[in-house]
């Protein structure tokens, strides 16, 4: 049996349901006196990430024996590659055999890609792509706000089929980022499948697209109350400092209540979904508990909280991993409820590897449980308060419909911090509720 090393202290952590938030991280070597196995580049990179996955890998679905992966490596080893792509394909074999999703190899170009998402800009046409694993179709998740592809008219839930004429059905979503993302100012055809309409295409003018994380407004209800609306994108590196600047602000304007907007998120960073759960809870409560396979750590809050006013989070079956671990401390700790629909469900976590030649590796390294202990993978959290959007209300209601009046989850929402405040409201969010 092995030693495992502790994670390096350079290890960034992240979470995500639906294409992971990463940035670089360190390199792990050959070692173990098998280096003679080793004649070439491309043999140094497939025996780097197989001493990745066998010094830290936790095992979630049962389908690693390290037995097998030491001959695996063997196998693989005994093999001449005469170039990066061809060591790259036996690695991606490699990492299938573990039938972990969140554990997966990026070639360099791939590596460099997903390390932009975390600076908060990009090159391209701004849209969040998932990959339905039951129809292999390309979804968009949601357009960003004014960016090339909102403009352009693509919606949440469209079905990304071709791109620039090349056929995009069971197209991975980095596969499709490699081939959307471009020069400023070049083109680019989206083929695109919307509900039972035929296909058409849009054309769209690549640009350089900034991601604000955190979106805001004050609502003001017909009695005067003033509820601060907070949608938060992603948990990507500068959102909690932005979400603490939205809070203080309106706090300083005198809200009265708040309906925090997880609809749509798809995770991120692991230290971000903690300082902004801080901001939100009491000092010196549990925010989660991460166990990997020798120990389990239980997070705590450290400051006092930002506001104590009422709060109601938002959350739909795209809410996932970090966006799971805020709900799950929010609900489990009694500071408010959910409202909506139940959440994706991913209740690992991955540390970003970085491989000597500029690849790298997602690893799943540990797994998270809730205050209370629940083990949400691949169940999600259950709202408190159920309430669904058709796709035709999505579609009517597009990115900038989100927490008005006309949003129904978010009138169900207002009704309840109403409630709450002890004014008028309780009674349009039980019939709301009951829309479905």
């Amino acid at each position: 049996m092995n030693s495992r090393s502790s994670l390096p202290s350079r290890c960034v952590l992240t979470l995500s349901g639906c294409g992971a938030l990463l940035v670089l991280s360190s390199v792990v070597l050959a070692s173990h006196g098998w280096a003679a196995l080793i004649t070439d580049s491309p043999k140094e990179v497939i025996d780097e990430a197989w001493q990745v996955i066998y010094r830290n890998y936790l095992d979630s679905t049962g389908d690693y024996d390290q037995d097998s992966w030491r001959q695996l490596r063997k196998e693989l080893l005994s093999k001449s590659y005469s170039t990066k792509k061809e060591a790259y394909e036996a690695i991606r074999g490699m990492l299938l055999t573990l039938e972990d999703p969140y554990t997966r190899f990026m070639d360099p170009e791939e590596f460099k890609e997903l390390h932009i998402d975390t600076t908060g800009e990009l090159t391209g046409v701004g849209i969040q792509l998932s990959f339905d694993e039951e129809t292999q179709m390309l979804t968009v998740v949601a357009p960003i706000e004014d960016g090339p592809a909102a403009t352009a008219g693509v919606q949440t839930n469209d079905r990304i089929v071709g791109i620039d004429g090349k056929d995009a059905r069971g197209m991975s979503s980095e596969e499709a980022v490699q081939l959307i993302r471009g020069p400023i100012g070049s083109l680019i055809t989206l083929t695109i499948e919307r509900d039972d309409e035929e296909s058409f295409d849009v054309v769209i003018i690549r640009d350089r697209v900034s991601i604000n994380p955190v979106v805001s407004r004050i609502n003001t209800t017909a009695a005067g109350t003033q509820v601060g609306y907070i949608r938060l994108k992603q948990f990507s590196a500068n959102a909690a400092i932005d979400m603490s600047k939205v809070v203080k602000d309106m706090e300083a304007q005198g809200v009265d209540a708040y309906v925090l907007d997880l609809r749509f998120n798809p995770g991120g960073l692991l230290e971000t979904s903690l300082d902004i759960t801080d901001q939100w809870l009491d000092a010196g409560v549990p925010i989660v508990s991460i166990q990997s396979e020798r120990s389990r750590r239980v997070r705590f809050t450290r400051q006092e909280p930002l506001t104590d006013d009422p709060l109601v989070i938002l959350v739909n079956e795209v809410s996932a991993s970090a966006s799971e671990i805020l709900s799950g401390a929010i609900q489990d700790n009694h500071r408010g409820q959910l409202v909506g629909e139940k959440t994706f469900g991913k209740g690992l976590v991955q540390s970003v590897r970085g491989l000597s030649d500029g690849s790298g590796m997602t690893v799943t390294i540990s797994k998270y449980l809730t205050p209370n202990g629940r083990d949400i993978h691949r169940e999600g959290i259950e709202p408190d308060v159920k309430s669904l959007l058709s796709i035709e209300e999505l579609q009517d209601l597009g990115v900038d419909g989100l927490g008005t009046d006309q949003d129904r989850q978010y009138r169900v929402a207002e009704g309840i911090v109403l409630e709450v405040l002890g004014q008028t409201g309780g009674s349009e969010a039980q019939n709301l509720q009951g829309q479905e």
